[in-house]
C-alpha cells in the first residue's frame, strides 16, 4: 500500500443462532454461546419467572445475574383475615404481614353469611331469601346466582365468577352410599341437581372441607374420606384412601373444628390441630394412595380457617414454613402461628382453642393490589 497508511482491521463480532462469530484481522473464529452471554432484557425475563427460592439461588452465579435477579424479584403477599360482624355492616380486615387492621362498611352484605373464598372473591348466602351471590370486597362487584337453599352442606367454587369456566359446587348425602350434588354457573337460571352412588360410605356435614384442585373438586368428609367430583365429566366417586391416622389426643371434644384442607402446587394437604398438641400435616400421595405425614413444609406457608384455607410460597422472613390460624392476639399485633422450624406456637402457649371459635366468624382472602384505598386504618 504505497503512499497510504495501513489501516488496522478491527475485531467484528456477530451472533448467529447459538454461536458467537468473531472476525479479527480477516480471520473468522467461532465460539459457543453460554447463558452468561444472554442479553440483559432476556435474562431478566427468565429470572422473573422463577420462584423466590430459585431466584435467590440464581443470584450466586455472577454479579450480573445477581443484579438482574434482584431487579425482577417479587415476594408473594399473604392473604388477609376478614372478620364478619355479629351486628351491623362494619367488616374488619387484618394484614398479618404488617400487623394492620382495616375497617370497611358493606351494607350490601346485610343478613348474609360467608360460604367460601377464592381468588379474592367471596361466595355468600342470605338465609332469609335463599339468595346465593358472589362479592368482590375490594371492587364491590356483585354477581347473583339463582336462589338455592343451603341447609347443612358446604359450598365452593372453581375460579372467579368472571371466568366462563366458573362452577359452584355443593354436596350432601341422602344415605351413606348416595349423595346429591348441586352445581351452578354464573349466568345460569337454575341449579343442576343429580344423585350419585358411591361404593364407599360418604357422610357429608357442615364440617366438610372442599377444595378445587387441578380441575377437580375434592371434598373431605367429617371422618376423613375424600370424595372426588369432576365437573367436566360429571362423575363422582370416593377415593380408596384410608383417612390420616392421628394420635388419640386429637380425638377430644370439638376435634372436627380443627381439621383443614388446603391445596398447593404439589397436591392436597390436611391439617389436624387439637388443644395444646402441635399441628400434624398430611400430604396425599396419589401414586401410593395414602396420606403421608410431613415433617417440614419446605418453605411453604399455610393459612388455615374453617371455611377456606390457603397456601403461599415465596413469603419472606419468619412467615415461611409455618401455619397461620385465624386468631389475633395482643390488640392486633400478633397472629397466632405454628413454626415447623422451631416446633412451637407464636406467641408461646397461644394454641388455638377451636372449641370456642366461631367457625363462620372469619376467613382468609387475597388482599387488594393497593391497600391505601382503604380508610379508617388502625394498627
Amino acid at each position: 500500500m504505497t503512499g497510504r497508511k495501513k489501516r488496522k482491521l478491527k475485531s467484528i463480532e456477530t451472533i448467529n443462532n447459538d454461536r458467537r462469530m468473531t472476525v479479527k484481522d480477516g480471520k473468522e473464529t467461532v465460539e459457543q454461546r453460554t447463558l452468561a452471554d444472554l442479553p440483559t432484557e432476556l435474562l431478566e425475563f427468565i429470572l422473573s419467572h422463577l420462584t423466590l427460592k430459585d431466584s435467590i439461588r440464581s443470584s450466586v452465579v455472577s454479579k450480573r445475574w445477581y443484579a438482574a435477579a434482584v431487579s425482577v424479584r417479587k415476594a408473594n403477599h399473604p392473604p388477609w383475615l376478614m372478620y364478619f360482624p355479629k351486628a351491623g355492616n362494619l367488616y374488619e380486615f387484618y394484614d398479618p404481614a404488617h400487623c394492620k387492621t382495616y375497617f370497611v362498611d358493606y351494607p350490601e352484605l346485610f343478613g348474609s353469611r360467608v360460604c367460601y373464598t377464592k381468588d379474592g372473591w367471596l361466595l355468600l348466602y342470605r338465609p332469609r331469601n335463599h339468595r346465593v351471590f358472589f362479592f368482590q370486597p375490594f371492587s364491590r362487584e356483585l354477581i347473583k346466582l339463582p336462589k338455592f337453599e343451603l341447609t347443612f352442606q358446604i359450598v365452593a367454587f372453581s375460579c372467579p365468577p368472571t371466568d366462563a369456566t366458573c362452577v359452584v359446587f355443593t354436596v350432601k348425602h341422602i344415605s351413606p352410599t348416595v349423595v346429591v350434588i348441586s352445581t351452578c354457573c354464573p349466568g345460569a337460571t337454575e341449579w343442576t341437581t343429580v344423585n350419585h352412588q358411591n361404593r364407599l360410605p360418604f357422610v357429608s356435614s357442615v364440617w366438610n372441607k372442599i377444595i378445587f384442585y387441578n380441575g377437580i373438586f375434592y371434598c373431605l368428609s367429617l371422618t376423613g374420606w375424600l370424595g372426588v367430583y369432576n365437573p367436566v365429566k360429571l362423575t363422582w366417586h370416593v377415593l380408596v384412601v384410608p383417612p390420616p391416622k392421628c394420635p388419640d389426643s386429637f380425638y377430644a371434644r370439638n376435634w372436627w373444628k380443627g381439621k383443614f384442607l388446603a391445596e398447593y402446587e404439589g397436591g392436597l394437604l390436611v391439617i389436624y390441630t387439637c388443644g395444646t398438641a402441635n399441628p400434624i400435616i398430611f400430604k396425599l400421595d396419589v401414586t401410593k394412595m395414602f396420606w403421608q405425614e410431613m415433617e417440614t413444609l419446605d418453605g411453604l406457608t399455610l393459612f388455615a380457617s374453617f371455611l377456606s384455607s390457603h397456601s403461599r410460597t415465596d413469603l419472606t422472613g419468619t412467615m415461611r414454613n409455618s401455619v397461620y390460624f385465624p386468631k389475633v392476639r395482643f390488640f392486633g399485633r400478633r397472629c397466632i402461628s405454628y413454626s415447623f422450624d422451631d416446633h412451637r406456637y407464636y406467641p408461646r402457649k397461644q394454641f388455638h382453642d377451636w372449641g370456642k371459635q366461631d367457625p363462620f366468624g372469619n376467613i382468609w382472602i387475597d388482599p387488594p393490589q393497593d391497600p391505601s384505598t382503604f380508610f379508617n386504618e388502625s394498627c
